[in-house]
């Protein structure tokens, strides 16, 4: 086989399954890759049309050095995750025009199901995952089209075999889906360093928030374990920012971060489960005050939940969180000296007001309710379209436009707070959600992305406030688009954003439902990983340590296999006799039009018997009976399926109106 020429049939599928394959990637393959397919795909017909000869040696090498040369210039590398997958598609795309032998094709297709697999890297979405079985299943016509056989020859049932076949696999791919055990990956590509990221940024300075209120992207999906707290009490913690440079705000470094928080529980706690969309960001997102975090990660010195290495694929972790915690109470003077950290000079209009605070109000509660009582009381307005400050931003913001997004009130409130003596914060997260009353959960997306202020009070500890709710409170009771409703702001980027015609019931009930079919996706098939197998493996089988798993796996395989086989060899209709089985579903078929067959009556006498009875249908008895014949007296070359062509054909001429026997 390795050495014979690819049937035509083989040929033709290889070049369909080439474009299926490629498709999904499209999204993040430069644009030379559709070139060079369109060139070898040409190429390769002129071929097998004897228009053209085969690449030599020295083509070749040319072709696989252009290759090499466009993925570094394309992804500045030959290492990474998407110059891996770039590779792996020219590769199977310049394996095409040297095709002579079944054996290059049989290489051409097992690198096809590679190329399937590394689309689940960049798009595991269930779409994704349904569109994967079609180039799967041309893939397996082109395997069956290599075989010498006169069935390989035609495209269509070669196509519907592959589909049955992977039909056939689907029992014992649940069983192993369930019961096998999940592995780690046992090799890591890094990531590509240049690769946009959305979402968050580590740091944060006035316009920052603004661009992501206009991104309809999901940032993740929570469900609580009982009915979610209200709205206003959605604080999505991402990040602390304590360092400030007089433009930008960002975080400290490392080995503060790292140091173990103090936690003081009371009240009741919260759990619930997120399911984050790939940010390319090692924090998670958690409610204040996250106890514990996923086996993979760990709660920071700033109660926010840090990952080993950055959410690169959809991931499903459960936190447990105390929202009437007491944080750090007795924090220590260094902790607290990082947070009254300030440039040594610029905007001195906040600083001489801070300073008159301070002497007005001498309790840091007081005058953190003076602040927010000055922003709920003077014309502030809460705007995406805020006008520039000029250099010295925080002054020009308190003092001059007072128009602003939430990061231009967290950040002037948190500098007017250290100013007076007071230790402050900046937290970045995402603020509320949308309820899908269709799975009670919530869909938190970019443009809920907000930022608030924590200030440390002794005694108490770290306490959160939200100047944006006093200047409006819109904004976080009912969400981004009651606020900004006036100002026609919300989504204006985005006029295609479904999101933009929530008003409309049926267009929303029907976003809301396909949501939902995503999120069982995510939660039951991507989230079905670890601690949740092993939780439905224990209700199972009560403990995993004993032979109950392993010897499920193993009778669920023998039972898969057994009723597989049962389906493909069907030994209850098995008949050694092929034409005589054939004739009896003649007698089957015409019986309920009052035709028996007699003791002792030839086929062919009741063959005639029944074109007399039927003459609308003496064409097709006639068909069937030469066929019959020929192949049981005559040793004519032939199977059963043309037999079965031929009583289908019947079938459908036959009347609708029957007559029966009576009695």
């Amino acid at each position: 086989m390795s050495t014979q020429p690819i049937p035509r049939v083989a040929l033709t599928w290889l070049l369909v399954a080439q474009a299926v394959v490629i498709l999904p990637h499209l999204g993040h393959l430069p644009l030379w890759i559709v070139g060079l397919w369109l060139g070898c795909a040409f190429w390769r017909i002129q071929v097998y049309r004897m228009r053209a000869n085969y690449p030599s040696g020295f083509a070749k090498l040319v072709l696989v050095g252009a290759a090499g040369i466009g993925v570094w210039l394309s992804r500045g590398s030959l290492i990474g995750l998407d110059a891996g997958v770039v590779l792996l598609i020219a590769a199977f795309i310049i394996k095409l025009v040297e095709l002579k032998t079944r054996r290059d094709a049989l290489v051409l297709i097992l690198l096809g199901f590679f190329a399937v697999v590394t689309s689940y890297l960049f798009d595991d979405s269930m779409l994704a995952a349904l569109f994967s079985l079609l180039p799967v299943t041309v893939l397996l016509a082109a395997l069956i089209g290599l075989q010498q056989s006169s069935f390989g020859e035609r495209p269509w049932p070669t196509l519907k075999l592959a589909g049955g076949l992977l039909l056939q696999a689907i029992p014992l791919m649940l069983l192993l889906f369930i019961l096998f055990p999940r592995l780690g990956p046992l090799w890591s590509l890094p990531m590509p360093g240049g690769k946009a990221t959305t979402g968050l940024s580590d740091s944060m300075m006035p316009g920052d928030f603004v661009e992501l209120s206009q991104s309809a992207e999901l940032a993740f999906r929570a469900s609580f374990d009982g009915p979610p707290p209200p709205r206003a009490q959605l604080y999505w913690r991402a990040l602390t920012l304590e360092r400030f440079d007089g433009q930008r705000w960002s975080q400290v470094g490392q080995g503060r971060r790292d140091e173990t928080p103090e936690l003081r529980k009371q009240g009741d706690p919260l759990s619930y489960q997120v399911i984050m969309q790939p940010s390319e960001r090692s924090w998670l997102f958690a409610l204040d005050t996250p106890e514990s975090a996923p086996d993979d990660a760990r709660l920071m010195s700033d109660f926010h939940i840090e990952r080993r290495r950055p959410v690169d694929q959809s991931l499903l972790y459960r936190v447990t969180s105390w929202p009437q915690a007491l944080r750090e109470p007795d924090s220590s003077a260094r902790a607290l000296g990082l947070n009254l950290q300030l440039p040594a000079g610029g905007n001195p209009r906040a600083r001489a007001w801070a300073e008159q605070l301070r002497h007005e109000h001498p309790q840091p509660h007081e005058l953190v309710q003076a602040l927010l009582r000055h922003f709920n009381e003077q014309p502030f307005a809460y705007t995406l379209r805020a006008p520039a400050t000029g250099a010295e931003r925080i002054d020009g913001f308190l003092f001059g436009t007072r128009r602003g997004f939430c990061e231009h009130y967290a950040g002037a409130m948190t500098f007017v707070l250290r100013a007076a003596g007071i230790p402050a914060r900046v937290v970045t997260g995402y603020q509320g959600g949308e309820l899908n009353p269709a799975g009670n959960y919530l869909l938190v997306h970019q443009f809920d992305a907000h930022a608030w202020v924590e200030y440390w009070q002794p005694g108490s500890g770290w306490r959160a406030v939200d100047p944006t709710f006093h200047v409006s409170p819109a904004r976080i009771e009912q969400g981004l688009e009651q606020a900004l409703a006036g100002e026609g702001s919300f989504l204006e980027t985005a006029p295609f954003s479904p999101l933009r015609y929530r008003g409309f019931s049926a267009l929303n009930a029907l976003r809301l439902a396909w949501d939902n079919l995503n999120y069982d996706w995510q939660r039951w098939v991507l989230g079905y990983q670890g601690e949740q197998q092993a939780q439905v493996l224990r209700r199972w089988f009560g403990s995993l340590d004993g032979p109950g798993p392993a010897i499920a796996l193993l009778g669920g395989a023998a039972l898969s296999l057994g009723l597989l086989v049962l389906l493909l060899f069907k030994p209850w209709r098995l008949v050694r006799d092929v034409q005589l089985r054939s004739f009896a579903r003649l007698e089957r078929l015409l019986a309920p039009h009052g035709l028996q067959r007699q003791v002792g009556e030839g086929p062919r006498a009741f063959v005639e018997r029944a074109k007399a009875a039927l003459p609308g249908q003496a064409a097709e008895l006639q068909a069937f009976l030469d066929v019959f014949e020929a192949q049981r007296y005559g040793r004519a070359a032939g199977t059963s399926r043309e037999l079965q062509r031929l009583l289908q054909r019947l079938r459908r001429a036959l009347p609708w109106r029957i007559t029966r026997k009576a009695g």
